[in-house]
């Protein structure tokens, strides 16, 4: 906690409304939460915890029951004092008001679940299990009858309807030709979205299942033929709602909010811009040396975590990132290690994706490439989603100065990755 330096709130002058007199001398490397007890007017409400990650401009505000309050708080993006005994909005000369609204999934109560599926025409018995996801929220339900089935509330405005429908159009096309995917199961009205206040919803039927050992060759070489299925189905056609994953999508945009939202601490700002923008030049010359390249429908985030395997093998599930692009971004996450190993990796998964889908290797220039990609929009993800609830207490590291000291780190390593030649098959 920082020095606690007359940093008591004013009283309310209207409903809603904190004054903070200072937040302490706070350190730039540093995550800090700072806890207040403040009165507000008209018993709206008590601001209850006011948090500041230091260096990154970004602050948030939880409440006790209203939708917004406004806090008088630094101007985000500036460094804090290092010296002591100065306050953070020194050097400011003025403070800054700026409007807090709760993030849509406070809203999203057991109660609120339960009653969005019972409109959709289900039965839930209560029972209600939150499952691992950031992006959506995903909760196993108990049914009055039958299994309990998966239920995801989609993230607010990040995907059109449209968007989404073609996403479930796909998984109903892939189990149609017997690949084993989870697709939406169908509500009471042959829709597989449903609508429920501000939240759109799917069920899917529970699958169980474990993670791959691709220790294995032949678990890689099953996994390789697995998607060579899929990919096999995402040539027939083009998405039209989703997007693409290029350096645009993927590198450029992300680095220019990063930088328009002063996510990087004032002080490794230059060190991390100018790293960002050697390894996207790296980008660029490896796809200028693929060459034109085949786009398809892709799953999009094929990590170990979406894959679950049963001794009769593998199945994919969350499909929620798939999107058009080169086919290699769905088999780069599976190799892991040094180069040789990952040599290994790659042979055996080509050998079985082969058996289904032809391959182009020009796309090996990729490799290094798009895990570049990923590690750039990782971090704009991260921190355009900081005022989601879940995202600070599953990240508590991210914004500090050590944080992008380590991204500036995988940028320099990435660069030295894509000057290397490409793996064989």
């Amino acid at each position: 906690m920082p020095p606690e330096q007359d940093d008591a709130a004013l009283p309310a002058v209207v409903a809603g409304v904190a004054v903070f007199k200072g937040v302490g001398a706070l350190q730039a490397q540093h995550a800090v939460v700072v806890t207040h007890q403040p009165q507000a007017a008209e018993g709206n409400g008590v601001v209850e915890q006011l948090q500041i990650l230091v260096g990154t401009g970004a602050f948030r505000l939880t409440d006790a029951g209203f939708a917004g309050i406004e806090a008088v708080v630094p101007e985000p993006g500036q460094g804090a004092e290092k010296q002591d005994g100065k306050r953070f909005e020194e050097g400011h000369r003025r403070k800054y008001t700026r409007r807090m609204n709760l993030h849509p999934y406070t809203t999203l109560t057991p109660d609120h679940v339960l009653d969005a599926l019972e409109a959709s025409g289900l039965r839930p018995d209560g029972r209600l299990l939150a499952l691992n996801s950031y992006e959506n929220r995903v909760y196993q339900v108990g049914m009055e009858e039958g299994p309990p089935l998966i239920v995801k509330f989609y993230r607010p405005e990040r995907w059109s309807d449209a968007a989404i429908l073609e996403e479930h159009a796909f998984l109903a096309e892939l189990a149609e030709a017997e690949i084993p995917v989870v697709p939406p199961q169908p509500f009471a009205d042959s829709s597989t979205l449903a609508t429920h206040g501000s939240f759109r919803l799917t069920v899917f039927p529970r699958r169980g299942g474990r993670a791959p050992e691709l220790g294995d060759p032949q678990t890689r070489e099953w996994m390789g033929r697995f998607l060579g299925r899929i990919h096999a189905i995402g040539k027939l056609s083009a998405y039209q709602a989703r997007p693409t994953l290029d350096i645009g999508s993927f590198g450029e945009e992300p680095r220019d909010w990063l930088v328009a939202n002063q996510s990087v601490p004032p002080e490794l700002f230059a060190a991390w811009k100018g790293t960002v923008d050697m390894a996207l030049e790296g980008v660029r010359h490896a796809y200028a040396r693929a060459g034109k390249i085949e786009l398809l429908r892709l799953h999009g985030d094929c990590h170990l975590g979406n894959v679950l395997w049963t001794d009769d093998g593998p199945h994919f599930v969350d499909f929620d990132d798939s999107r058009m692009g080169p086919a290699i971004q769905d088999l780069w996450m599976l190799l892991s290690g040094e180069r040789m190993e990952m040599q290994f990796q790659l042979q055996d998964v080509i050998a079985g994706y082969e058996d289904f889908c032809d391959f182009d290797r020009r796309e090996l220039h990729l490799i290094e490439a798009l895990r570049t990609l990923r590690l750039i929009h990782y971090a704009a993800w991260i921190a355009r989603r900081w005022e989601d609830p879940a995202f600070p207490a599953a990240f508590p590291w991210f914004g500090t100065a050590h944080y992008w000291q380590s991204r500036i780190l995988e940028l320099k390593e990435q660069i030295a990755a894509m000057d290397e030649p490409p793996l064989i098959v």
